[in-house]
């Protein structure tokens, strides 16, 4: 396979921290592939953050509290969120009301990588995605 860059969707990150069984075979030997680049939004961090804060996420507790030492254990690089991916993720029509979706789809579209996830939402974006 050749080298690829994947934007990992929140979900997908913490199925491959947890090593849950979730995870598809297809994405978890692409994040593996040590000469890929595996691509944490900030967004991620955000959703984590608030989802755990929240009661929604009580499992993730040890990620929660330092989502970036994580990020960066992993070997995965952090993604900022810019202005430009705010205006695309605002703009777009899609009747989906998710932030931190739209934003994911926003950032895949303007760095040009592909959107790891099993989310079908976000199928509705013009965006590369890998669901398996």
């Amino acid at each position: 396979m050749g080298k690829i860059t994947l934007l990992l969707d929140t979900h997908i990150f913490l199925w491959w921290l947890f090593d849950d069984p979730h995870l598809p075979a297809g994405i978890r030997g692409h994040i593996g592939e040590a000469e890929n680049t595996i691509l944490i939004s900030a967004a991620s961090v955000w959703e984590i953050t608030t989802k755990f804060r929240l009661g929604r996420l009580p499992h993730a507790e040890t990620v929660a509290r330092n989502v970036p030492k994580w990020i960066s254990e992993a070997g995965f690089t952090a993604l900022p969120v810019g202005p430009d991916h705010a205006q695309l993720a605002g703009e777009w029509e899609m009747a989906h009301r998710d932030p931190f979706d739209r934003m994911l789809a926003a950032q895949a579209k303007l760095e040009n990588v592909v959107l790891a996830t099993v989310d079908k939402e976000l199928r509705r974006f013009p965006v590369k995605i890998m669901r398996k």
